[in-house]
């Protein structure tokens, strides 16, 4: 990979790290599920005014959508908005890659390798460290956790979906969740609640929302997304995938300056394994037999199908 190529992928990693300071200043301001469907349905409405949809099945262009765009989404937001750090969640968003090996290993048949295993292992590890060391933030630990296990039902559905233009799925992909996502909002959090949040301009928390908002829609989906994509398609995944490691550093780093977030021992030593884990589960195998192809590209949650992600949160 050229160096200018690395240079990009670092930047994508830096602004999907950001993206989780960006949800927590929006967190302060608008309600989480609401806050999902306003995301998304900013993307959505110049998707299906400007942008064919992509030439592959519906069903997976609808899992998908469900998968890394709604059930991702509203957990992580869940979590953050009851306690989750920011820091934190960047770092257990990474158990989509875990559970995006064991959903294929179950659902799909795929077949799983000594390396994926035994990465799996020390990443899960790593999440029950975590887990463990915060105790008071079981909760939403555990809600972020189910955010990662919607990341890799997406991560499947992409995968399979075959998709010429990687980023033309993944804006498409963003027309799923708005409606739904709006009536649960209505149900939980109310017409009130809702309406509040799109009028109370004067809350000194609403400037820094929008800020936000419009920081995880432009630069977190958009520009980082897009150039993932572009990424993916001069590169095999198991060179581009090691770079979306560097998003829970940077999110956990910049949270602890901007936001005062502080890790215990437990906390720091369950992060290594984490990132441990996810390295060495999608680090490319070689082969040795004369001719053939050198990379054999292993699929995790930080493989190929992390371009639609993107949005690293």
């Amino acid at each position: 990979m050229p160096a200018t190529h690395r240079l990009i992928a670092v930047g994508v990693a830096v602004c999907w790290g950001l993206n989780f300071l960006a949800i927590d200043a929006s967190l302060t301001y608008f309600p989480p599920m609401f806050l999902v469907a306003l995301r998304f349905a900013l993307i959505a409405v110049p998707t299906l005014v400007a942008v064919p949809r992509p030439q592959v099945e519906l069903r997976w262009l609808i899992g998908y959508g469900i998968g890394f765009g709604t059930l991702q989404f509203v957990f992580l937001y869940w979590g953050m908005a009851v306690g989750m750090p920011a820091g934190l969640a960047s770092l257990v968003l990474q158990s989509s890659a875990p559970f995006t090996v064991m959903l294929g290993a179950i659902v799909f048949r795929d077949r799983v390798s000594g390396r994926q295993l035994a990465g799996l292992l020390i990443a899960t590890a790593g999440l029950a460290l975590v887990g463990r060391a915060d105790q008071a933030a079981l909760g939403p630990f555990l809600l972020v956790l189910a955010g990662g296990l919607g990341w890799a039902i997406g991560n499947q559905c992409n995968a399979r979906a075959k998709a010429e233009d990687p980023w033309r799925l993944m804006l498409w992909m963003s027309v799923v969740p708005p409606l739904p996502m709006l009536a649960v909002s209505l149900l939980i959090e109310g017409p009130h609640r809702i309406a509040e949040s799109l009028t109370s301009w004067s809350d000194p928390h609403a400037l820094p929302a929008l800020a936000g908002l419009a920081y995880t829609v432009v630069i977190g989906t958009l520009v980082g997304s897009g150039l993932w994509a572009w990424l993916m398609a001069r590169h095999s995944a198991g060179v581009v995938a090691p770079f979306s490691m560097l998003v829970p550093v940077v999110g956990m780093s910049t949270a602890w300056v901007v936001l005062g977030e502080s890790l215990g021992p437990g906390e720091i030593l369950g992060a290594a394994a984490v990132v441990a884990g996810v390295l060495w589960g999608s680090r490319t195998a070689r082969r040795n037999t004369p001719g053939a192809d050198q990379d054999l590209v292993v699929p995790t949650g930080a493989g190929r199908s992390v371009d639609a992600v993107a949005d690293r949160a």
